[in-house]
């Protein structure tokens, strides 16, 4: 087969569309084995594309996930383990991703790429921290989980949030958005964006809110799901899926996009959603916390229905999409991950780059991958030893430690070199390179909340929190 990654032209700066769900699992998706939610427009990317069965988030929790796909870099690495002891960021919080950082927004507007975020951030909400001041041209959506508003319920430590608000690049635009409607209002800003764009390269972020809690759906989908609000939700991102990919065949720029649909993490494993065949979901590092769905659709240069059981990540999303732009990932700071185009491009003989995978959870390392082995050094507060062959029990349910010594050893001595790199708070390693989160004085939320105002809902009436 031709070395596409090698040649001039059409596998130069190809338009990219990078479709991100909240808390999609494994199991959720037709072409991954659903039964119950119907996804006939992803099973047809599928079938059109390549589907990674191998692929992984760099987190089971939203927030470092997306700042981990976003900079290439361990979560560890970029100051986004944890956050001033919070899994994710929450409104009018202080910290956010470093305006330091560079991410493959910058890269590709550095290259001319029109950009721009359309749906959830969740990468901080004060202005240092927003899409605008990191590579997007512009933003439409949510800054961060859409049950971070007023609710009939509220968080454990008693406190409601501020209304959740609706931003147009840094500017509040609506408080308590109507979010049965929201998707479709993400579509048409979405294919607005692609036909004001189609004589340039551009770069699409589009981030659901779907299937993260509260779901909130339309009745059209809601009528027909077989699996409850859950499935309709599923059905929805599926409906938007069809729908982007119409408005490329009828611009005509099918040939010349690399369409890629994911996850941020793995589905909470309850409410109709499924990580089968695998262990675990969001929340922690069994292989359902950070494996997630991964299609990628460029007709003419990814081959058909093509499946990978390679290790890809979605730290390999800006060395891959930097290069397919006619760029280089940054040479002055450590980058986690790799140059993908061989997987993607089918060449023969082509191999996962990655020697390991390292699983966080927060600030402290849980398990590494290597080839078919998995190891688990430790889980809920306590060191551990199991070893597991992914190939042979993807559903982690055989402890083979004890048989395979030499491998255990073999993990074990990443792990500690990982340690070394960017630490481990389980055992205390601070580690050598290791980036400041971004951190601002007198952070503030970006609304308030005024019983004067006429908020669509002045509480959402779902007690329903992700």
């Amino acid at each position: 087969m031709t070395n596409h990654a090698l040649q001039p032209g059409r596998f130069e700066r190809p338009n990219i569309i990078l479709i991100n769900c909240d808390d999609l699992g494994y199991g959720d998706l037709g072409c991954y084995g659903s039964q119950v939610n119907k996804t006939p427009h992803l099973d047809r990317m599928a079938a059109e594309g390549l589907r990674c069965d191998d692929f992984y988030m760099a987190s089971p929790l939203c927030s470092p996930s997306r700042g981990a796909m976003l900079t290439g870099c361990y979560p560890r690495r970029i100051g986004f383990g944890t956050f001033e002891g919070m899994g994710v960021l929450f409104p009018g919080q202080g910290v956010g991703l470093n305006p330091d950082e560079i991410t493959v927004a910058e890269i590709l507007q550095e290259q001319g790429y029109a950009t721009k975020i359309v749906g959830k951030w969740h990468c901080g909400d004060q202005p240092e921290f927003l899409p605008t001041r990191h590579g997007f041209d512009s933003y439409y959506g949510l800054p961060y989980s859409n049950d971070m508003g007023l609710q009939a319920s509220v968080l454990p430590h008693g406190r409601p949030m501020p209304p959740l608000p609706l931003l147009r690049d840094e500017e509040v635009i609506e408080e308590q958005p109507d979010q049965a409607s929201l998707t479709s209002r993400y579509v048409e800003e979405c294919v607005r964006f692609m036909c004001e764009h189609r004589s340039q390269p551009f770069f699409l972020y589009f981030a659901h809110m779907h299937v993260h809690l509260p779901h909130y759906v339309p009745w059209r989908f809601l009528k027909s799901a077989v699996n409850g609000p859950y499935g309709a939700a599923v059905e929805c991102i599926d409906w938007s899926v069809g729908v982007l990919l119409h408005e490329l065949r009828r611009l005509g720029l099918d040939e010349r996009t690399l369409v890629i649909f994911t996850s941020d993490n793995g589905s909470r494993g309850d409410r109709g959603g499924s990580n089968q065949p695998l262990r675990g979901g969001k929340f922690n590092t069994w292989e359902g916390g950070l494996r997630v769905p991964c299609i990628m659709r460029w007709p003419g240069v990814i081959p058909a229905g093509t499946i990978s059981r390679e290790i890809i990540t979605a730290l390999d999303f800006l060395p891959t999409l930097a290069r397919l732009a006619g760029a280089e990932p940054p040479a002055d700071r450590i980058i986690d991950g790799k140059d993908v185009r061989p997987l993607l491009f089918g060449e023969p003989g082509a191999v996962s780059p990655h020697d390991a995978f390292f699983y966080y959870l927060g600030d402290r390392l849980q398990a590494v991958r290597s080839g078919p082995w998995k190891l688990h050094v430790w889980r809920d507060g306590s060191a551990l030893c199991e070893l597991y062959n992914l190939v042979e029990d993807i559903g982690e349910t055989r402890n083979v430690a004890a048989d395979h010594p030499d491998v255990v050893r073999e993990l074990q001595a990443r792990v500690e070199a990982m340690r070394e790199d960017i630490g481990d708070a389980a055992t205390g390693a601070t580690g050598h390179n290791c980036r400041p989160v971004g951190r601002v004085a007198n952070p503030k939320p970006l609304t308030q909340f005024d019983p004067t105002h006429p908020y669509y809902m002045a509480m959402y009436d779902l007690p329903d929190r992700g």
